[in-house]
Parts: C-alpha cells; structure tokens; sequence
C-alpha cells in the first residue's frame, strides 16, 4: 500500500446567503464574485499537489468551487458526489437572516441554533453539530477505506459546518473548540492517510 495518502479538504467561495448573514442549510446559493475569487485561491493553492479522485456535494457553490481547482488536475479522472459532507441542515431556519432570527427569538436562542452541539440545540425540523458529526464520521470512514483499497489522494469541496466537523474528527478537537472555529472560505486543510 501506498504510504501517506492525502487529504485535501476546502470550504466553497463565498455564496450571496454568506454575504447577506441568512442560514443557507441545503438552499442553493450562489457563488458571489467574491466567492469565485476564493475559489481561483484555493485553485492556486491545490496546483502543485496530485490528487486522483475528487468529491463534492449536490449543492452548487460545492460544484462551482471545484471546477477552477480541477483545470490544473488532468491526473483527476474520478469526481464523486456525496452528501455526507454537505452544509449543516438548518431546517425551518433555512434562508432567513441572523439578524431576523435574532429579532424573532433572542440572542441566546440563536446562538444555542448556530453554534449547539447538542439535540437541545438542534434548530426546528434542521441538525445540530452533533448531528452532522455523525454523518461525517461515516464518511471519514468510507473515505479512508476506499483511498486505502485504490492507493488515491483526494480533494473534497465542502461547506463550512461538514468541514467543522471533519476537522473535529481528524484533529481530535474538543466540541468547545470545535464550535468556536470559523472556517475560511480560501483555506485547505490537509490530512494525512
């Protein structure tokens, strides 16, 4: 077996939900021109690594961040969508803005929202962390098992609550530090096999 197989992990560019402060959960949100500036970033930072197998989500601002990275991977023959790692589900909180929710349900409500791990936290009909960190150990798990079995580098195109989490797995993070973290929009986070 191939030692030190890698892990490519990064955060889509900027959407029009980010930019406005709305929960954005599975909605399709687009890219803004930001947003695509952040992807040429991580693009540029990916162009002299070597990965076989690429892994995005259904949602738009997933695929549209992959694409530049992708242009200088020709070895890339392999894109895989899986929904494991797609954005935290906000439920009945999906597209309304921080601010009116604030407004709506108090500060400490939306924070317990936004940033809980816990069941108690979970936002109406959506998924707390504690939630979404079991969908991507599941995956953590599927995607070492098979990187192993076809000795292949891989680079993932996620979204910033999936990535928290991944990151809490890898890393071995605390649910405090885990919930303090912001991920960067032109950030790679890089693990080793």
């Amino acid at each position: 077996m191939k030692k030190g197989l890698k892990i490519y992990l990064f955060r889509h560019g900027q959407t029009t939900f980010n930019r406005d402060g709305r929960f954005t959960g599975f909605k399709d949100s687009k890219l803004t021109a930001e947003g695509r500036k952040h992807a040429k970033i991580i693009a540029k930072k990916l162009k002299n690594k070597k990965f076989e197998v690429a892994i995005r989500t259904r949602l738009s601002r997933s695929k549209d961040t992959l694409k530049p990275v992708l242009k200088f991977h020709p070895e890339c023959k392999i894109v895989l969508e899986d929904d494991r790692m797609i954005e935290r589900g906000y439920g009945n909180l999906s597209g309304k803005s921080h601010k009116e929710v604030i407004k709506k349900y108090g500060q400490e409500q939306y924070d317990r929202w936004h940033r809980g791990y816990s069941e108690k936290d979970r936002p109406p009909k959506g998924e707390c962390f504690k939630d979404v960190e079991k969908r991507v150990r599941n995956f953590i798990g599927d995607l070492k098992r098979f990187m192993e079995k076809n000795e292949v580098n891989v680079a993932i195109s996620a979204h910033g609550n999936s990535i928290r989490l991944f990151r809490k797995i890898m890393e071995r993070a605390s649910v405090k530090e885990t919930v303090k973290w912001f991920i960067p929009y032109d950030k790679v986070f890089e693990y080793e096999v």
